[in-house]
């Protein structure tokens, strides 16, 4: 073949629809108005079509557990604390204690309220200093539901001015947590817009050093956004989507369909370069650089698609939102791109704020690509050892679900478990809630005996605090007591007694409440309930753990127990896609495994930065807190939507050097080419990625949108600079002509013939050594 990179025929699929839309641009233009129009109005309804939590799932052991509590004993499911925090006087000074008594009689009154227990039923609800005390509060709502009672409680527990006293309240809940977590992630997407617009501006200046040039890629991406939180509106009624949508979508949206973008005015400018009239240079772009797009967009969508198989619906959601966001990004960069192009035509480059270089110059690239194409061993051998060190620090990651410890300190639930921390035993907001069965009658005095001496095992391991039940009244009583006392258990001599009797057992079922001694979430507390999980009292007994602990455990090995199968399902996805897109057996193999290198590296920073806190003394907004753990969703999340993500530069450099070897069959000298003339827009779009991304994980309050703009950030400038520019170049050089090589076989069943031009849209010819040995 004598065709030079670019040339096509104009019947074949994607040049083809580069002139249609080229020759319908205005009315594609105006179809994209309407439609943005029709969707703008709805953009503000989004904060109250997203739903709080949807971290649950019925089916694990923990949820099973409180199911019981729930049908079998009537035990609330959620509940909510209210903390009293004194100014100047202990709780002990009869004023204050009257004043809180009132404050929690006036919260146990609630509809919605079942009971109340103030600190004055239970001296371990005073803290350490005596200035701090709080009440349980039963609740009839579900978790994330009861909105509209937090607001009754938090001002019916309010004490009043002319009570004398300074008493500082905190409703303390799941409605709270998620009220306030949602409040954060609305402002740090605002922040976030504020900061990533102007930035994205700036960078595709720098890259193209026009203004109409620069501006194109910004429309696209405005369009994107709206197309992208459109969709999530629509699929907020057919399906529960998390407040985090709007960030990962926005996120996405704005880095996904800039970058497209870019390469399309990129590839645009070029073939105005080389003489080609505007229809030629649209029907060229759309046929080069849109394939990739396509192929390449693919590959995100799976990547999102693996989220949509997990039964957690927080995860899913997010990746409904994914899935809405690259398709606007696709759907904008193969239609409303084009025909601005094709009504821009020549006058792209209007408004230069520098002199025009070449679209194809690569300057250091060009020459840091000769330099690995001669050292290629030493090159490899040193990347290899940068990203796997890199990694090296996930081999310690301690994953866990999200608790307080995600939100702004100066939030009210922060606060207050702080506040909960420091006055009180470490887990004592969050017992282990231990579902005994026994074969008979619970109060029976054979299952009093068997019972006391489970609760006096747990209180024995050094991993507990303290455990609550029926038979841990008073340590002073024996055996043969609390069987007295439980022989007609409605009839009970102590007061006491016959009310744990009536809320804490039916029939031959009752609840120990076990508190942790050490962190809730920690390494030890979990171990504790795979311990408790695995003991079998007695013939026929039998013990059920559910509570915060147990479900963050249950929950996170429930997401890794479907990951493996997520992961592989991924990877073939994208081997194949990358198989189709380059004709070559090995390009997908090499692609996927240095994908899963720049992946490590971002995994390793993660557990250095979130669980062991290497930036939590730098100063703001370059802080990162330490939570002590890494969220146990986010390395799936980062998976899927990285593994595409990244991809993309993978597949538009691979795409540039197919074009330039099936013209010139020179593996060396395509790879340096390539690389010199793709190297720039490449830069800038990994650029844009990272300033987005970064963005948010700086203007970011909420640990988990920090660590996930971190994350893409990292795996993205990984995979931009040390992948593309190093380990690229150097297993090119190494492998040779067997970059493109596919069996003899393989390439007749598809109808490949390496002397006739593809079927691919580039208009240049097949893979030359198929079914060859280089």
């Amino acid at each position: 073949m004598t065709a030079r990179p670019g040339d096509l025929h104009d019947s074949r699929a994607f040049g083809a629809w580069g002139r249609v839309l080229y020759r319908n641009r205005r009315r594609v233009i105006w179809a994209w108005v309407a439609a943005i129009l029709l969707i703008v109005p709805t953009i503000p309804f989004l904060p109250g079509r997203v739903r709080l939590g949807g971290f649950d799932d019925p089916s694990l052991p923990s949820s099973r557990a409180l199911a019981a509590l729930r049908d079998e004993l009537g035990f609330p499911t959620n509940s909510a604390a209210v903390f009293y925090k004194v100014a100047g006087r202990d709780y002990v000074d009869p004023a204050v204690r009257r004043v809180v008594g009132e404050s929690v009689a006036r919260a146990a009154a609630l509809p919605g309220v079942k009971h109340a227990i103030g600190p004055d039923l239970n001296s371990r609800q005073v803290g350490k200093s005596g200035r701090v005390a709080f009440a349980v509060l039963a609740l009839e709502t579900e978790p994330g539901q009861g909105g509209a009672l937090l607001n009754d409680l938090e001002r019916a527990v309010t004490v009043p001015p002319n009570s004398g006293l300074i008493i500082e309240t905190t409703v303390v809940s799941a409605d709270a947590f998620f009220r306030d977590l949602q409040e954060a992630t609305t402002n740090d997407l605002r922040r976030a817009e504020l900061i990533t617009v102007p930035v994205a501006a700036l960078t595709l200046l720098a890259v193209f050093g026009s203004v109409v040039a620069a501006g194109v890629p910004v429309i696209a991406g405005a369009a994107t956004a709206v197309f992208g939180l459109g969709g999530i509106f629509l699929l907020s009624f057919v399906a529960d989507m998390s407040v985090f949508t709007l960030n990962l979508a926005s996120m996405l949206a704005l880095g996904l369909g800039t970058d497209y973008a870019l390469f399309l005015v990129s590839r645009y400018r070029e073939e105005i370069d080389g003489g080609a009239d505007p229809e030629m240079a649209v029907t060229r772009s759309v046929a080069t650089a849109g394939r990739a797009v396509f192929f390449s967009a693919g590959m995100v969508l799976a990547g999102l698609g693996g989220l949509v198989a997990f039964k957690i619906a927080f995860l899913r959601s997010l990746g409904l939102a994914g899935l809405a966001s690259v398709a606007g990004a696709v759907v904008v960069s193969m239609t409303l791109l084009p025909a601005l192009l094709g009504v821009i035509g020549t006058r792209i480059d209007a408004l230069r704020l520098r002199p025009r270089r070449p679209e194809s110059e690569g300057g250091v690239w060009t020459s840091l690509a000769s330099l690995v194409t001669r050292r290629p061993w030493p090159v490899l051998a040193t990347s290899l050892i940068v990203l796997i060190g890199a990694a090296y620090p996930f081999l310690g990651a301690r994953l866990s679900t999200p608790d307080s410890r995600i939100l702004p300190v100066e939030s009210p639930s922060r606060r207050a478990a702080a506040l909960a921390t420091a006055e009180f035993d470490a887990g004592g907001g969050t017992p282990l809630l231990v579902v005994v069965r026994a074969p008979g009658p619970i109060t029976a005095p054979a299952q009093v005996t068997t019972l006391r001496d489970i609760s006096d095992a747990l209180a024995r391991d050094p991993r507990v605090s303290r455990v609550d039940g029926i038979v841990s009244l008073d340590p002073r009583l024996t055996t043969a007591q609390y069987q007295l006392l439980y022989a007609n258990p409605g009839q009970s001599p102590d007061q006491w007694a016959r009310g744990l009797v009536g809320a804490l057992t039916r029939d031959n079922l009752t609840l120990l409440s076990v508190t942790p001694s050490g962190d809730p979430l920690g390494e030890e507390t979990a171990e504790l309930v795979d311990a408790i999980r695995a003991t079998v009292p007695a013939p026929g007994w039998s013990m059920e753990v559910g509570g915060v602990s147990a479900g963050a455990l249950d929950l996170t090995r429930s997401l890794y127990g479907s990951f493996p199968g997520v992961v592989a399902l991924i990877l073939a996805i994208t081997a194949v896609l990358l198989f189709f897109t380059f004709r070559s057996i090995l390009l997908p193999i090499k692609a996927i495994l240095m994908n899963l290198l720049s992946l490590g590296a971002s995994y390793g920073a993660l557990v250095l930065v979130f669980q062991d806190g290497i930036l939590s003394g730098m100063p703001a907004p370059f802080t990162f807190p330490s939570m002590g753990y890494v969220e146990s969703t986010l390395p799936i999340l980062l998976f899927c939507t990285l593994f595409g993500l990244s991809m993309d530069y993978e597949v538009f450099l691979l795409s540039r050097v197919r074009e330039e070897y099936l013209v010139s069959n020179d593996n060396t000298g395509s790879v340096t080419r390539a690389i010199g003339a793709s190297a720039r827009v490449i830069t800038g779009a990994a650029a844009i990625v990272v300033a987005v991304a970064g963005s948010f994980s700086l203007a970011a309050d909420v640990i988990q949108i920090k660590a996930l703009g971190l994350g893409i950030a990292l795996a993205v400038l990984a995979d931009a600079t040390i992948v593309r520019g190093l380990l690229v170049p150097s297993t090119m050089r190494l492998l040779g002509d067997w970059n493109w090589w596919v069996p003899e076989w393989l390439a007749a069943s598809l109808g490949w013939n390496p002397t006739e031009p593809d079927n691919d849209d580039t208009g240049v010819s097949g893979p030359a050594v198929a079914g060859s040995h280089p």
